[in-house]
């Protein structure tokens, strides 16, 4: 059997399983290629921390060759062009031809695409930005903050109201919960609306019981950077005196002028299988896009969040799918829909929320009760996600996996 190459575009969560997952599965022969234009590996949950000043940036970053498995080539550069008929990635270094290619690009942060907001507003969703937001937050001793979300879709469903909740903690722990009003405004009907009503109205609780105010149906047009004043569609314009913002998010150029996606620049993919409509091409992760059972508004179909939970457990399944392709057997694994996700609350407290995103006739989850075990749960991820691949990772894999089975969760690892 000839030697297959397989190329992966992203070293995010997904594009690092897959890398590992298949090098796991595969012999020597097959070349696994890791594209990926940044050296340095950051572990974006705790970009809320940095923002808090719970972690240095040196404790959430690593060099990303220490987590992959030896015979895993890493290629340092920009992709630039896909090649579908050919069969070819062209990227900022040299071309690779493939004979696989899985596109885990992720999601790309697009400010400008909304007036004002690029000019006038920190974010935590980047790791110097959430750096920057950090000195901004000390410099803040009254006024009103507001989080907004500018735009659907976003990554990670849970980190606005973490942030919002993280802020006011903040503000709580310096003795201004008084002076310093924290208000979250979103264009959704109400937190996390994919998950259903019931965990929705269980979120609105955690924040008001952190005296975070939420505006629901919210949608941004434009910011005034010198009236600082947030203008909305068919809402009264508020004014702010810190702007924290969740930019809009857009899909890869490359892989929209590949044809690879829909109009609004996502990746349609089988949800069972993560396949594209283009023969060996799989794509994963916040570069997707999967409908889900049910509707959020008459005319809005529900989508699979974007959420490292799920680029996690759909790599492992492009990795089992390519690997029984190529050893011309076995019974692939496919997609189930079900995530998780800890929301952090502040005072080392955190929610659960579970459940199962492919369920009919709508999405089941549930909200387990705030305690400190789940805060301790994404502590322990984080420093697993974060250790070479070495005796040490597998302990925690193991204390992972332990903890979740008696939680009754079946935690991905």
């Amino acid at each position: 059997m000839s030697g297959k190459t397989i190329v992966i575009l992203g070293g995010g969560v997904g594009g690092l399983v897959t890398a590992n997952e298949l090098r796991r599965f595969l012999p020597p022969e097959h070349r696994i290629v890791l594209v990926e234009r940044n050296s340095d590996h950051y572990f974006a949950p705790s970009f809320l921390w940095l923002m808090t000043g719970e972690r240095r940036l040196e404790q959430i970053k690593c060099d990303i060759r220490s987590l992959l498995l030896p015979g895993i080539e890493v290629e340092l550069a920009e992709a630039q062009a896909i090649d579908i008929g050919n069969q070819h990635v062209q990227t900022s270094t040299l071309v690779l031809p493939y004979d696989y290619l899985v596109v885990a690009f992720g999601a790309e942060l697009a400010p400008e695409m909304i007036p004002g907001l690029l000019e006038s507003a920190q974010t935590f969703y980047t790791y110097d930005g959430a750096l920057k937001l950090h000195d901004a937050l000390k410099s803040v001793s009254s006024g009103r903050v507001a989080v907004v979300v500018s735009a659907l879709p976003y990554k990670c469903p849970g980190a606005p109201h973490e942030g919002a909740m993280l802020i006011a903690d903040f503000f709580r722990k310096r003795g201004l919960s008084q002076k310093v009003e924290v208000h979250l405004f979103t264009p959704e009907p109400q937190p996390m609306p994919v998950a259903g009503p019931a965990l929705g109205d269980a979120v609105k609780q955690m924040l008001g019981n952190n005296r975070v105010a939420l505006h629901t149906l919210h949608k941004l047009t434009r910011v005034d950077a010198d009236t600082r004043e947030l203008s909305f569609e068919g809402n009264d314009a508020f004014r702010y005196d810190l702007l924290v913002a969740i930019p809009p998010h857009r899909g890869s150029m490359v892989a929209r002028d590949a044809g690879l996606t829909n109009e609004a620049g996502w990746i349609p993919v089988n949800r069972l299988t993560l396949q594209t409509q283009s023969k060996g091409v799989y794509a994963l992760g916040d570069a997707t896009a999967i409908s889900l059972p049910g509707r959020w508004k008459p005319d809005v179909p529900l989508m699979l969040p974007k959420a490292g939970v799920f680029a996690h457990a759909q790599a492992k399944v492009v990795a089992q799918r390519i690997a029984a392709e190529i050893a011309g057997g076995g019974n692939p694994s496919e997609f189930p829909g079900v995530g998780y996700c800890m929301l952090e609350a502040g005072e080392s407290l955190a929610g659960f929320a579970f459940g199962d995103f492919f369920a009919e006739p709508s999405p089941q989850i549930e909200l387990r009760q705030t305690g400190k075990t789940w805060h301790l749960g994404k502590v322990l991820f984080e420093q697993w996600w974060l250790s070479p691949l070495n005796i040490r990772r597998e302990a925690l894999r193991l204390a992972l996996s332990l903890g979740g089975k008696a939680l009754g969760i079946p935690i991905v690892i």
